[in-house]
C-alpha cells in the first residue's frame, strides 16, 4: 500500500476546490428551489460526507426561507478498504425521522449499496420524503438498479478516488480537491 504522498504522485487531479465549490453552490440552489417551504433534516453520512455536508449546509444557509436541522449517521461498507463489504451501522441518527423531509448527504454514489440501505432505513422510520445529495457519482454501469441521487455535484471516473471526504486507506479525506489513482498496467 502506498502512503498518501505516494498515492498523490500516482494520481490525477480530477476536480479542484473551485470546481467543487461551484458544484455545491449549484446543488444548494436546486435544493432550495425544490424544498422551498419545507424544514429539511440534513443527515450526513459519516465520515465521507462530512466535508461535503458542511459546505452544502453553509450554501443552503444563504436561503433564509429553507429551514434545516442537522443529524448524522455512520454506516459503512468500506472501513478503510478499497472494496465494499457488508454494511455496518456504527451510529443511527438521534432525531426521529417520522414525517420529516430527509436530505441524505454523502461523498460518493459508486454502486449505491450504502445509499440504498440508508434510504430504505429512512423510509422504514417514516420519513415523509428522502432525497439524496452526493458530491460525486462514479461513471460506470454497476449501480444498484433504480439508484440515482437527486442532486449530484460532479462525475468522477471509474477509478479509485479520494479527497474532499473520500479516503485513501483512511488518509486524505481533508484534501481540498478530488484525485483519482492512475490505472496500473
Amino acid at each position: 500500500m502506498l502512503d498518501l504522498a505516494q498515492a498523490l504522485q500516482q494520481s490525477d487531479l480530477i476536480h479542484d476546490r473551485t470546481a467543487i465549490d461551484a458544484a455545491i453552490a449549484r446543488m444548494a440552489t436546486q435544493i432550495a428551489r425544490d424544498c422551498a417551504g419545507q424544514r429539511l433534516l440534513l443527515l450526513t453520512i459519516m465520515h465521507g460526507g462530512m466535508f461535503f455536508a458542511a459546505e452544502l449546509a453553509l450554501a443552503l444557509g444563504r436561503d433564509a426561507a429553507l429551514g434545516v436541522d442537522f443529524d448524522y449517521l455512520h454506516a459503512s461498507r468500506y472501513r478503510g478498504n478499497t472494496n465494499g463489504g457488508v454494511l455496518e451501522w456504527k451510529h443511527r441518527p438521534a432525531t426521529p425521522l417520522q414525517d420529516r423531509h430527509v436530505l441524505l448527504a454523502d461523498d460518493i454514489l459508486d454502486e449505491g449499496h450504502t445509499l440504498a440501505a440508508v434510504r430504505g432505513w429512512c423510509r422504514e422510520q417514516g420519513a415523509a420524503s428522502v432525497r439524496m445529495a452526493v458530491l460525486t457519482v462514479k461513471r460506470h454501469h454497476r449501480c444498484v438498479p433504480g439508484m440515482a441521487a437527486d442532486y449530484v455535484g460532479v462525475d468522477v471516473p471509474d477509478r479509485y478516488v479520494f479527497g474532499f471526504g473520500m479516503d485513501y486507506h483512511e488518509q486524505g479525506r481533508n484534501l481540498p480537491a478530488i484525485y483519482a489513482l492512475r490505472e496500473t498496467p
